[in-house]
């Protein structure tokens, strides 16, 4: 007994030495094995994940009730070798020759790059403004607020942007350049059903608003204003040029070239401005311009044109900003406390950007009753500077440079705090461009939230006062009347 149990106390650590020498060579080699086979992992895992990726946008993209071509992502790696009209060699972008065929050719592109056609419509944004620096000192950094705030809108409504600061046709310059880039949009889009034209100092003060496209099924032309001012008081006002859509076909590629044929370009520019300031009595002033030769050409061939444009008058296409300013702060106030209210918390849900669609529907139901356009308590969808000239400083007479640029800094702040509550922030002070505040969870119905908002509301003397606020809507809407969130 005392051998055995000698033998089996010397044998026990040799063979544990032993199993712990074989234990590490085999993993030594498995690591070994581990990374010569590694590099090539990656690419069969990563186009693994691409696949999943691809078949579950095909899954969403059924269950949309989208089939067919409108389910196939856009190919922007294809362009197929057969001739299309881009290699016609008389084929000119410049407006001095006519393009003929344009809805064949459309057409024609359309269904050699299949994966383009289809789905919704397609829309192109096109802005610009001079290729100079700007006299006012202000004006560079307001452009390119004016130019982020389109860029932020298309981002969120998929929608392209082009932006144009050269003259495409050098003696149309001014309001008259906008024809000869949008026209050539047209030809670089094939793929797009509208080509929406938006003057540099207007901007979108509703990031949820998403055009009525199908309303405008049988026209070609969309411009706010009012029919009623153009056919019986042949208004200058009663249209305004600076905010368009235009569908891209060949009735609008005509119609471009009759709307800009009375432009600086033109032998008789001269007695064209005569013949409008002879019609339009309210004309600002003497030449021709775009607005009146549009007015012109509904009012004098009616039959021709009327029934292709569409005078949009139900919302803010885009508004007169002087009208809008002021009630900025009054429409935030309202939104709060419709938040506040929802029972379902889904308006005040934080939500990735690419889904907010589906949050603006939800708001919908909260707004019907809001109407549209002056007077509503609905955010406006589109604001207009006209006449403050923020690039050049010339603002018109009638109202002060200090109000254009407050202005200005309100609509702008006003709209960007709408992007920046994705991104969980949003400006305090509509006046200062530069400080924003983080939004809490549950902002803005939560007691939290409305304690801080009364601490760095309310005077030092009315801070106990808070304790007694326990309906949070109470508390909100009496720091909301103290305007400290606009």
């Amino acid at each position: 007994m005392a051998k055995h149990s000698f033998l089996r106390g010397r044998a026990s650590p040799c063979f544990t030495e032993a199993c712990l020498f074989f234990s590490g060579v085999f993993m030594a080699l498995l690591l070994v094995w581990s990374f010569s086979c590694f590099p090539s992992s990656i690419p069969s895992n990563l186009e693994a994940l691409v696949g999943v990726t691809r078949a579950a946008a095909g899954g969403l993209a059924e269950q949309e009730g989208h089939c067919g071509e409108a389910a196939r992502l856009p190919d922007f790696m294809n362009d197929p070798p057969d001739e299309t009209f881009y290699d016609d060699p008389e084929l000119s972008y410049s407006m001095d020759k006519p393009v003929n065929g344009w809805d064949e050719k459309r057409k024609e592109w359309l269904r050699r790059h299949p994966s383009f056609a289809g789905g919704p419509e397609r829309v192109v944004l096109v802005t610009g403004s001079q290729a100079t620096p700007c006299q006012n000192k202000m004006g560079d950094h307001l452009l390119l607020r004016f130019f982020k705030n389109k860029v932020d809108y298309c981002r969120i409504h998929r929608c392209d942007v082009y932006y144009s600061n050269v003259l495409l046709q050098p003696k149309m310059k001014s309001f008259w350049a906008k024809y000869p880039a949008v026209r050539a949009a047209m030809l670089a889009h094939p793929e797009a059903e509208w080509i929406w034209w938006v003057d540099s100092d207007a901007i979108f003060t509703d990031m949820d608003f998403t055009l009525p496209l199908d309303r405008y099924r049988s026209h070609n032309l969309v411009v706010h204003g009012w029919a009623h001012l153009v056919h019986e008081k042949k208004s200058w006002t009663s249209i305004n040029a600076g905010v368009f859509l235009i569908r891209n076909c060949q009735w609008s590629m005509d119609f471009i070239d009759k709307w800009a044929s009375t432009g600086p370009q033109s032998p008789d520019y001269e007695r064209w401005g005569e013949v409008y300031s002879s019609i339009f009595k309210d004309k600002l002033f003497p030449g021709s311009d775009d607005q009146s030769a549009l007015i012109y050409l509904i009012l004098k061939h009616r039959q021709l044109y009327e029934d292709k444009i569409y005078i949009e008058g139900e919302y803010y296409f885009q508004g007169y900003w002087l009208d809008i300013v002021p009630t900025l702060r009054n429409i935030s106030r309202k939104y709060m406390e419709i938040e506040i209210e929802d029972e379902t918390g889904i308006l005040s849900r934080r939500h990735a950007e690419k889904v907010a669609d589906f949050y603006s529907r939800q708001w919908e139901q909260h707004l019907r009753e809001a109407g549209n356009g002056r007077g509503s308590w609905r955010r406006p969808f589109m604001t207009h500077f006209t006449g403050c000239q923020p690039c050049s400083g010339d603002h018109n007479q009638i109202y002060s440079g200090e109000s254009c640029w407050t202005g200005m800094l309100r609509a702008l702040n006003f709209a960007d705090s709408q992007v920046l509550r994705n991104y969980g922030f949003i400006h305090r002070d509509l006046l200062d461009s530069e400080a924003v505040v983080g939004v809490p969870f549950g902002f803005p119905a939560t007691q939290r939230v409305v304690e801080s908002l009364m601490d760095s509301s309310l005077g030092t003397r009315q801070r106990g006062k808070r304790q007694a606020c326990l309906n949070p809507l109470a508390c909100t809407t009496e720091v909301l009347k103290k305007g400290r969130i606009q």
